[in-house]
């Protein structure tokens, strides 16, 4: 029940072997591949007006994302000042509590 069932043996016969001498030419069976089609789809061409208007663009998609950046970091750095004037509040007043 727990013994493992291999599979029958292979019953074909091996491959013989088909090294090529050294002197004899070797033959050939396949031709040769074609070459590779070209696609019919029109090339872009860059005018000198597209490309400055492509860096124009580039540019400003830049501009946008580090304004953006600098805003999320200027956000960060406004709620820690502020968590740390209320933290500097809180403990002035937690401390005059204690003196009276």
């Amino acid at each position: 029940m727990f013994t493992p069932k291999y599979p029958p043996p292979d019953t074909a016969p091996p491959p013989a072997p088909t090294a090529p001498s050294a002197g004899a030419p070797v033959p050939v069976t396949q031709a040769p591949a074609p070459p590779a089609a070209v696609p019919n789809r029109p090339t872009v061409q860059l005018t000198p007006g597209s490309a400055l208007a492509l860096a124009a663009g580039g540019g400003a998609v830049v501009l946008v994302i580090g304004a953006v950046l600098v805003s999320l970091l200027l956000a960060v750095a406004i709620t820690g000042m502020s968590v740390a004037v209320c933290a500097v509040v809180l403990r002035s007043i937690l401390n005059a509590e204690r003196r009276h």
